[in-house]
């Protein structure tokens, strides 16, 4: 997979795949959720706020981009990665490399220009963790990747709210556990109807060492523990009624999709809670915007 030979030309479109566009808008969409409700987001002016969710986008692919470099032989064995632009020559590695470089440092250049040190250096802190703490150390090495690994998408609130304040608080550490209980379940209902992709790529995903009875439990655990923390901003009178509201419903159809998913052996179940959950994290996020508004 590294010949330096490829079948033509990359194109800019190659380049942005390296991005991971689809997951880099989940972390945008949280991030932007955090510099909004930040206290003093009012007074930032409207140029700086794009730049610093312009960099928090640039930062989430470069990472991305540093792992489809890393995973290359991977992906290539993996039908839901074959197509990327390293498995298929579309980019040489050294290339994807310094790319991932380059995007890295432009996107904490642009934060610490934009904003301040403290959302610099959690975008850095977040970017070394998927990369080399997630991608390199525990994905291919324990079933715990996923949990432990989710904090790295977990950060964009955190990092959203400090491009405002300069600190951290209880509000934004809130959000982050919220997407850091609710990746567990979001994932492991990819690794479901993927599981034989991670098999042949040898990855020690948890339906792979656990078995799929054992992950399905888990699932429904991750989201039982998600539903009671997303009520604690409610309880500490952080949130209004419509968000509360929005919560009861969101999480009770996450529960019951992962009631069903544990019910049945058809992974159509799984691939439902899958895109369930994409978008219930859209959703609860654009709650906690929508309430605040009013």
């Amino acid at each position: 997979m590294d010949a330096d030979t490829r079948l033509e030309d990359p194109t800019l479109s190659d380049y942005f795949a390296l991005l991971k566009p689809r997951v880099m808008s989940l972390v945008v969409f949280t991030g932007a959720v955090g510099l909004y409700l930040a206290p003093g987001f009012a007074d930032m002016h409207p140029v700086l706020a794009c730049v610093a969710i312009f960099a928090l986008a640039l930062g989430s692919g470069a990472a991305g981009s540093f792992n489809m470099w890393y995973e290359r032989d991977i992906d290539a064995l993996m039908n839901r990665t074959k197509n990327r632009p390293l498995p298929r020559q579309k980019i040489i590695a050294d290339n994807a490399l310094g790319f991932s470089i380059f995007a890295s440092f432009a996107a904490l250049m642009l934060m610490y220009l934009a904003t301040n040190l403290m959302a610099t250096l959690l975008l850095a802190f977040a970017i070394f963790f998927y990369v080399v703490i997630y991608t390199v150390w525990l994905k291919p090495r324990t079933p715990q990747n996923i949990v432990i690994g989710g904090a790295a998408g977990a950060f964009p609130p955190l990092i959203g709210w400090a491009a405002v304040t300069g600190d951290i608080s209880t509000f934004p550490f809130l959000l982050f556990l919220i997407i850091f209980f609710w990746t567990p379940p979001h994932f492991w209902a990819l690794s479901l109807f993927a599981n034989a992709d991670y098999k042949r790529a040898n990855i020690p995903m948890m339906t792979v060492t656990a078995g799929e009875a054992s992950t399905k439990i888990q699932m429904l655990v991750y989201t039982l523990i998600l539903a009671v923390i997303c009520f604690v901003p409610w309880f500490m009178g952080m949130t209004g009624m419509l968000y509360s509201v929005s919560a009861i419903m969101l999480n009770a159809l996450f529960i019951l999709s992962a009631i069903f998913t544990l019910k049945h052996d058809d992974l159509i179940y799984a691939k439902r809670m899958f895109g369930y959950s994409i978008f219930y994290l859209f959703a609860l996020f654009l709650a906690f915007v929508i309430d605040k508004g009013l």
